[in-house]
């Protein structure tokens, strides 16, 4: 007898990781693995401007904040005598994070699903909104001297 999926229809699932669950039970893991892109491309319901504005809406917000912004604060925010291997190393780190990001991925979607890493990097994103707010200095109008002997205590 084949495996139907007959039983899945009418169902509502709470997350993606729920709906693969129910679907390996229902027609088995190897045929959920193989036939997963499809069975989701028709069992969601996706809105594609409301996909091409939110993408739209993340590229022109980075891209007018944090995005250039961060290169010019570093160099503002790091002394003379070592801004140049300062920068550097937190471009090594900048590329290092978005390496583990891109590994991490995939493996957080297939485990937690999509609502809840995308929560999870909401969540990272507001407490780096709450660290630049409290921490990080106001540079505008100020000498690179005087940043210097703010941010400096020798």
């Amino acid at each position: 007898m084949a495996p139907s999926v007959s039983s899945l229809v009418g169902q509502s699932y709470d997350n993606d990781v729920a709906f693969k669950s129910a679907l390996a039970d229902a027609i088995g893991p190897e045929a959920a693995a193989q036939y997963e892109s499809a069975f989701l491309t028709d069992a969601v319901d996706l809105n594609p401007t409301l996909i091409l504005v939110g993408i739209l809406g993340f590229v022109a917000s980075f891209a007018i904040s944090l995005g250039p912004v961060m290169w010019v604060l570093f160099s503002e925010l790091f002394p003379n005598w070592i801004r140049g291997l300062a920068i550097s190393f937190v471009g090594l780190i900048n590329s290092a994070v978005s390496y583990i990001v891109q590994q991490v991925f995939p493996i957080e979607l297939a485990a937690l699903g999509a609502a809840t890493t995308f929560a999870i990097f909401g969540i990272i994103a507001f407490v780096g909104l709450v660290f630049v707010w409290f921490v990080v200095p106001e540079t505008k109008g100020k000498s690179l001297e005087e940043l210097e002997a703010q941010l400096v205590k020798v």
